[in-house]
C-alpha cells in the first residue's frame, strides 16, 4: 500500500475529529457565552473568549494548510499560539472576582 493511500483514511479521519472539535468547542463556547449573558459574571466572558480561542487554535493549522497553501509548520505555530491564549484567558477566568 502507498503513502498517499495510507494518508487517505487518516486525512478523513482528522477531517472528521476537527470538524468535531469545532462543534464541541462551539457549543461550549455557546454556552458560557449565554451564561456570561445571563449573570454578567466578568469570569464567565473570559470563560467563553477562552474558550474561543482553543476552538478557533485547534482547527486552524488545517485550515490555514488546506485553503491558504500556508505551511503546515507556520499554521501549527499560530495555532499553538491561539491555544496559549485561550488557555491564558481562561486560567485568568479562575482568578477574576
Amino acid at each position: 500500500m502507498s503513502s498517499s493511500a495510507a494518508a487517505t483514511p487518516i486525512a478523513i479521519a482528522l477531517a472528521v475529529v476537527k470538524t468535531l472539535v469545532l462543534i464541541v468547542g462551539g457549543v461550549i463556547t455557546f454556552f458560557a457565552y449565554k451564561a456570561y449573558r445571563r449573570t454578567r459574571q466578568p469570569a464567565l466572558r473570559y470563560l467563553s473568549l477562552g474558550f474561543g480561542l482553543v476552538t478557533l487554535g485547534l482547527v486552524l493549522a488545517g485550515m490555514l494548510y488546506e485553503l491558504l497553501n500556508v505551511a503546515l509548520m507556520t499554521g501549527i505555530l499560530l495555532e499553538s499560539l491561539l491555544v496559549l491564549a485561550g488557555f491564558l484567558v481562561i486560567a485568568r477566568s479562575l482568578y477574576v472576582s
